[in-house]
């Protein structure tokens, strides 16, 4: 019975270590423009079924059953895809997206589309948009060139990309940004740098403009922010370490009670 005690209190800090991950990464990245928090879901363990509900006893059915069970462990992270604030930049090649809707990027490498909602744009040294990183540009999708010598880039909520050329008053259409949208974004695979994969879970990208087929419309000069509240983090942080206190101490009266019977003597 001791050692059954051990192993479910044992599962449940193990599950708890994982929220905790969880919520460090949170925090980590609640400055991280775009970024999506997650949350830990878990289940319980399988069932020793001593007397099953239900069961013939002594010419009579037995109402509820006996049943241990073994622990818990971690099913799986949730992805939170709510909506962060947005916050002015005044940068022209800053966009956010306001409601659903993801940009869609391209290694330039090869590879599968990539997806992500940070819209910080830059333009390379061949005057496409790109998604920097640390490491790499990555092209929008449908590509778009803007010259190096453009002025006055606008676009607009609908996505239409435009600027001016020195000397002329008119404007110059360059592009249109496009938005995918995914029957299951919590299906998306995350997979670092802002930039989620879609995988069979979340179902092909659903491609239309701003404003079209359910999808969002962009905000020029601003940015999302992250949708982490820290509050909320810190408070599941101590619930998290409460958590994993209370395991121990079912690990500790486990530990007490295999000690005492270890103790016992034949007289």
């Amino acid at each position: 019975m001791s050692l059954r005690t051990l192993n479910s209190a044992a599962s449940g800090m193990e599950a708890f270590m994982y929220e905790l991950d969880i919520t460090a990464n949170n925090l980590a990245n609640a400055g991280t423009t775009g970024f999506k928090g997650s949350r830990a879901e878990f289940e319980d363990l399988f069932y020793q079924h001593y007397k099953v509900p239900g069961q013939q006893t002594n010419g009579s059915l037995t109402p509820t059953g006996i049943s241990v069970g073994l622990g818990s462990r971690l099913r799986a992270t949730q992805v939170d895809f709510r909506e962060g604030n947005l916050e002015e930049t005044g940068r022209a090649l800053d966009v956010a997206i306001v409601g659903e809707g993801f940009f869609q990027v391209q290694d330039p490498n090869g590879g599968n589309p990539l997806y992500t909602r940070a819209g910080t744009l830059s333009r390379n040294s061949d005057g496409n948009l790109v998604f920097s990183s640390a490491n790499i540009g990555r092209l929008l999708q449908p590509t778009i060139n803007i010259p190096q010598t453009a002025l006055d880039i606008a676009i607009s909520a609908n996505g239409l990309v435009s600027y001016r050329e020195a000397g002329t008053a008119t404007l110059t259409q360059a592009g249109q940004i496009e938005l995918a949208r995914f029957i299951n974004p919590e299906g998306l695979l995350q997979v670092g740098e802002n930039l989620y994969e879609l995988t069979e879970a979340s179902g092909q990208a659903i491609t239309s403009l701003p404003g079209v087929d359910g999808a969002g419309t962009l905000k020029q000069n601003f940015l999302e922010t992250s949708n982490v509240e820290p509050v909320r983090e810190l408070v599941g942080l101590i619930k998290t370490q409460r958590n994993v206190e209370l395991n121990s101490e079912s690990l500790k009266a486990g530990d007490q009670m295999l000690q005492l019977i270890n103790n016992l003597r034949r007289f």
